[in-house]
């Protein structure tokens, strides 16, 4: 994918924040790449998220998740939104704890302008790219995948890989016990997420 928003580049500043705060982001799991684009995504003046993760913050996560240490236990929804909020205090927030299921998805981003894919697991990342291609046709979806190890940052892309569904990543590094998920290779995953977003909420 070669695309390029133009028009975001005519923007002022003020313009652009102006037309981000309208705009509702969806993220699809709190850890590594959804915390790192909920970050990114928070500066660039996005106003309002849905974020799920029943999950907990553990110290294994920081060598590549958006939380610290004093965050240790706390569930990922709570710890990011605190995150965002000490970024920009008017940011709405929809957090949800919760181990999302295929019913839950339309409730949950129907009111979403773009959803962003950030599982760690392979059948939860498919469940959700179905459920939306399925229950939301109209919305994006950028997914995740293929950012384990280090190096080979030039094999990073994006791809569209159907009408409404465009994948971040290298599309073969699987993490396993010799290949970790590391803050480099991850944290630009996810901000190749977030840019993607921004272009598609801007055209």
């Amino acid at each position: 994918m070669n695309s390029y928003n133009v028009d975001c580049i005519k923007m002022t500043q003020n313009e652009l924040r102006k037309k981000l705060k309208e705009k509702t982001v969806g993220i699809a799991g709190c850890g590594g790449l959804g915390s790192n684009a909920a970050i990114a995504l928070s500066r660039s003046g996005v106003g309002s998220f849905v974020i799920v993760d029943f999950d907990r913050v553990e110290e294994s996560n920081l060598n590549r998740q958006y939380y610290f240490r004093e965050q240790i236990g706390k569930k990922k929804v709570e710890a990011l939104s605190i995150n965002i909020f000490k970024i920009d205090r008017s940011i709405n927030i929809e957090a949800h704890a919760i181990k999302m299921k295929p019913h839950d998805v339309k409730t949950l981003f129907g009111k979403c302008d773009i959803i962003l894919e950030a599982f760690d697991v392979a059948d939860a990342k498919m469940m959700l790219v179905e459920s939306v291609m399925e229950q939301l046709p109209q919305i994006p979806i950028i997914v995740g995948n293929g950012m384990a190890g280090i190096g080979g940052f030039e094999l990073l892309k994006i791809i569209k890989w159907a009408e409404n569904v465009y994948v971040c990543g290298d599309g073969i590094s699987e993490v396993s016990e010799n290949l970790h998920p590391l803050a480099p290779r991850v944290a630009i995953v996810a901000n190749m997420q977030a840019n993607l977003a921004l272009e598609l909420l801007l055209k």
